[in-house]
Parts: structure tokens; sequence; C-alpha cells
């Protein structure tokens, strides 16, 4: 059975895998699955209704981390995870930052700055102050030397990849200034970009966003 990503390609937290498999050069299938799909197609193989979620020869696997912990585990003829335990607990920490603590929390503001919602003026403000403290941790972590974590492209640029200018949109638009600004982002995401496996993982987000709005859009 070949390993087959399951999911939908504007959502980051499959682009985030997706993009691991395609700098390991692993062989995998992709399905496509909306969110809200029929109860056979996904609640029975990601308990949460979310994605992505693998499927493997041994069974199925929900949530991002544990998705990326397993292919690395599988996979490992190029490591995306240093091999010293302390490197890699850096990266393991960058990823957490990068999720946890800045797009989860940006995630708040979607609504508005993405889908033409409303968010409520003490969410903003809320946001914004976890947003500050947020950064202000993953300014200390963070290297861009020239990957996030240092020299090496690891599981840490596979997150910051599809996490960070989604963190820089939302607060641009929403405060009118990117919050991530005091970091080299723009420049590392520009690099980034040249990387034939990013140009993949980003033409096929923008296709699959274009359909996922025009679904919204319709109903």
């Amino acid at each position: 059975m070949t390993l087959k990503l399951c999911g939908f390609s504007a959502s980051n937290y499959y682009n985030k895998i997706k993009l691991q498999l395609l700098e390991k050069k692993v062989v995998f299938e992709e399905e496509l699955i909306w969110t809200g799909e029929a109860h056979a197609k996904l609640i029975d193989r990601s308990p949460l209704g979310k994605v992505p979620f693998l499927d493997t020869p041994d069974g199925p696997i929900s949530e991002s981390m544990a998705c990326a912990e397993y292919i690395e585990a599988s996979y490992p003829g190029r490591s995306l995870l240093p091999a010293d335990p302390y490197a890699a607990a850096k990266v393991r920490e960058l990823i957490i930052y990068s999720e946890l603590h800045l797009e989860l929390v940006a995630r708040q503001l979607y609504p508005e700055a993405f889908f033409g919602g409303k968010v409520s003026d003490g969410t903003k403000e809320r946001t914004r102050q976890l947003l500050l403290k947020g950064i202000a941790g993953f300014a200390k972590l963070a290297k861009f030397a020239p990957f996030v974590a240092g020299p090496e492209f690891t599981l840490a640029d596979c997150a910051a990849i599809v996490h960070l200018p989604l963190v820089s949109s939302a607060s641009k638009i929403i405060y009118g200034e990117d919050m991530l600004a005091m970091l080299p982002v723009k420049d590392y995401i520009r690099a980034m970009g040249e990387r034939a496996t990013v140009r993949t993982v980003n033409a096929d987000r923008k296709a699959s966003t274009e359909i996922m709005l025009a679904a919204r859009s319709a109903k």
C-alpha cells in the first residue's frame, strides 16, 4: 500500500506534511477530502474530523505532528530532524512556537481577514497581545541562517514556510501592520519559494484555495 496523504491543499497543516514528503522524496498519493465530508471518508480515519491525516499500511494517523513523526521514523533516507537529540528538540520547539504561539493564535483573525466575516474588537486585542508575546519568543529561537533552525532544512521549515505567511497577512489586514516585520520573514519566504518543492506546494495551494472560495461563494 502506498502512503496516502488525505485532506486538501488549501490547508497549511496539510501543506506542512506535503512539503515534508516532497523534500524527503517519499512516494505518496493524495486523497482529496474536505472537512465536513461524509462520516466514512473522514471521521472513521480522523476522529475529530480534521485534516490532514495519513493512510498508512498499518492504519490511519491524524494530527499533523504525529504524521510528521511517523514519516521521519518510517522513511529515514533523508532526515529532516537532526541526529543530535538536543538539536532535534530545538527543531520541535520551533514547530511548537510557530504553530501553538503564532498560527493558532492568528487563526482567531482569519474569519475577518480572509473569509468576509467579523471578529470582535475584544478578540482582536486579545489576539494582538498573544501574538506580541508569541513573536517575541519565536524571535529568540529562530535563526534564519538561512533556514529557520540554522544551516539545514528541517521540519521546522516545513512548518514555517506554510504558517508564517498567514500570520503576516492576517495581522497586516486586521491591524494595518505585519507583526512579523521585525523578523526577516519576507526574505526567508522569498528564498524558500525558489525551492522546487515549495513551488509545487504553493501552486497546488493556490488552485485549492480558489476552489474552496468558489464553493463558499456558491452557498
